[in-house]
């Protein structure tokens, strides 16, 4: 994993030094050595730092070029079936100076171009420069692990890893008004229409499974080069999903275990890390011991620190446990926020700020974490609300066997059905046109904006909310997947580990695993009351039983609401509230809000509306 950055130039030679500058801001992602590289009519420059991950060596080093000359390429992330494409390379004749990944991606590319991006299984974000066609190929890993950033005008293209590069390069730091009103009323920060927009006027994202060619007199064209297919269902049982299940989740393990640097694990003691952590051990054995990663909380009655013990106690592991506090977290939020760069949702980031430094400072580079799970496989609760709307209007049997489990496995009361509920099922009129004809109609005053300012509220409160009611449980999955939640877990883990020069790998996020994953029955999501049914009956046999059937979902959560009552915060937060008050972001204070009031207020302090 490393930090990259690039500069094409659509009319005059680029200055060298703009590029050290852009690639300097972002050494933290890359302490272990940096490049530059300049195309021969100077148009074209590429930066990048270096974190060594496989191999050490020079030979490693990037900006990395084609043997004929004709390619440069940057890398920042890693190709986890690098072996496999190498050997099919060398098969062909293709001899290698290095045992990198970059340069095995750098020679597929040379030999098929585009093409070559169907057959990686990694999480990247590269580009590529033809010195012969003087054209630019970027692209995204498939679920947006790894960040790419760019801004375009006539005269330039620039790319980065980190907004703030873009910044050292003279980007305007100007912020969207619109991004902040769905913050606040929302709490998204993504545009799910214009996914490419962000925080920053002037700053665009490349999106997730998609790349783009830009030429030499600034024509940009961009694709999408892979989709999901949710709507599909193979005809399969639940032994045969098993074991298919075993063998795409081991190999995606194997895959993210190939390092030459020391590699642990994050466990929380939930269902996802705990496989992880597991699946480690029994690839592993005995022949190396694994480090992991644990936050605890004494007191909390939410504290997991029980079932990290169960795993800890079983596995060939050396357990390494951080103790965060209100203080803790309070001392790192502006190194936070200047790695974050946009809003982020809780404390529960500074913890995991924390968790990333103590693998730094044990020695450990590479971290294996459980995310993807939840949104994959329907692990959180709200997908079961979801999962029975859909049943009540397809099958009737399994929508009252699953309400049954519901209250005698898991004790928990189904609310009555809704005015909502009943119009949906009725046909009569989109629930979705309701909630936007409400919005429209009420005054930008109403509490129903939050406390926005209504200068605000006038300019957006006509927009469309950014949450559709969904038909299906798959059609939520892959909402929340590639639109709105996943894609803000990957950007908190991304700029966290990397303030600490660490790399995070996640074996959930294998697209052939979740290709296999979607393809499968509802009833293998949630099945009498279970969510993630088929990761706990493939891990039963791995996991303590107290884990492997869990009932209750805590997700990484810090004693959060007594540490807003101690002094320090109350004092930001107050702080915060005066500030938007006085910028006409919102018009009175809201206890309810603190810390979107908090984020929004340094997003303002860093830029401008």
């Amino acid at each position: 994993m490393c930090g990259i950055t690039g500069y094409f130039s659509f009319t005059s030679p680029i200055d060298k030094s703009l590029i050290k500058q852009m690639t300097d801001s972002i050494i933290h992602r890359g302490p272990d050595g940096d490049g530059l590289w300049l195309s021969e009519n100077k148009k074209m420059g590429l930066g990048h730092r270096r974190l060594s991950i496989i191999d050490l060596s020079d030979a490693a080093s990037q900006p990395m070029i084609s043997p004929d000359g004709r390619f440069a390429i940057v890398l920042n992330g890693e190709i986890y079936n690098y072996i496999e494409l190498k050997n099919q390379l060398v098969s062909t004749g293709y001899t290698f100076r290095s045992s990198s990944d970059t340069e095995v991606l750098l020679a597929l590319f040379a030999t098929e171009g585009p093409a070559c991006l169907q057959k990686l299984d990694g999480m990247f974000a590269f580009a590529v420069y033809d010195n012969v066609k003087q054209e630019l190929f970027c692209a995204r890993d498939r679920f947006g692990e790894k960040p790419f950033y760019f801004n375009y005008s006539p005269n330039q293209f620039l790319f980065a890893s980190e907004i703030k590069a873009l910044f050292a390069a003279g980007v305007t730091k100007e912020v969207s008004s619109k991004f902040v009103f769905n913050y606040l009323l929302y709490g998204v920060s993504d545009d799910i229409n214009e996914p490419a927009n962000t925080f920053y006027a002037e700053v665009k994202q490349l999106e997730p499974a998609h790349c783009i060619t830009v030429t030499s007199d600034g024509k940009i064209i961009k694709q999408k080069y892979w989709l999901l297919d949710y709507e599909k269902t193979i005809n399969i049982n639940i032994s045969e999903a098993i074991e298919q299940y075993r063998f795409l989740f081991r190999r995606s393990v194997e895959r993210r275990l190939r390092s030459d640097v020391p590699v642990g694990s994050s466990l929380s003691g939930g269902l996802d890390s705990s496989s992880v952590v597991l699946e480690v051990n029994r690839i592993k054995g005995q022949s190396q011991i694994q480090k992991t990663f644990s936050a605890r909380f004494p007191g909390f009655v939410r504290d997991e620190s029980r079932f990290m013990d169960l795993v800890n106690n079983r596995a060939n592991v050396q357990p390494v446990s951080i103790f965060p506090t209100a203080d803790s977290v309070m001392r790192n939020l502006e190194k936070i926020w200047y790695h974050q760069e946009i809003p982020f949702g809780s404390t529960s980031i500074g913890v995991q700020f924390e968790v990333m430094k103590a693998a730094r400072d044990n020695g450990v580079l590479v971290l294996l974490d459980g995310q993807g799970a939840d949104e994959t496989m329907a692990g959180y609760t709200f997908y079961r609300n979801t999962y029975l709307n859909e049943l009540r209007n397809s099958n009737s049997g399994r929508y009252q066997s699953e309400v049954k489990a519901l209250k005698e496995t898991h004790q928990l009361t189904m609310p009555a059905e809704g005015m909502k509920q009943k119009i949906l099922r009725s046909g009569l009129l989109p629930v979705q046109l309701l909630r936007n004809l409400r919005k429209q109609i009420i005054r930008p005053d109403s509490s129903f904006f939050l406390g926005i300012h209504p200068d605000l509220v006038r300019e957006y409160k006509n927009e469309p909310s950014p949450f559709p009611v969904f038909e299906s449980l798959k059609e939520h999955l892959f909402f929340s997947s590639f639109k709105i939640g996943l894609t803000d877990l990957l950007r908190y883990a991304d700029r966290n580990a990397m303030a600490h020069s660490v790399e995070v790998r996640l074996p959930f996020l294998s697209h052939e695993l979740v290709e296999f994953v979607f393809s499968l029955p509802n009833t293998m999501f949630i099945n009498e009351g279970w969510s993630k049914y088929i990761l706990r009956r493939s891990m039963e046999d791995v996991l303590p039983t107290e884990i492997a059937w869990r009932k209750d979902k805590v997700g990484y959560e810090p004693p959060q609401t007594d540490w807003f009552s101690q002094p320090q915060y109350i004092s930001i937060f107050s702080e915060a509230q005066e500030y938007l008050m006085a910028e006409k972001v919102i018009n009175r204070p809201n206890s309810h809000y603190l810390w979107q009031h908090l984020m929004i207020s340094k997003l303002l302090k860093t830029g401008a509306l």
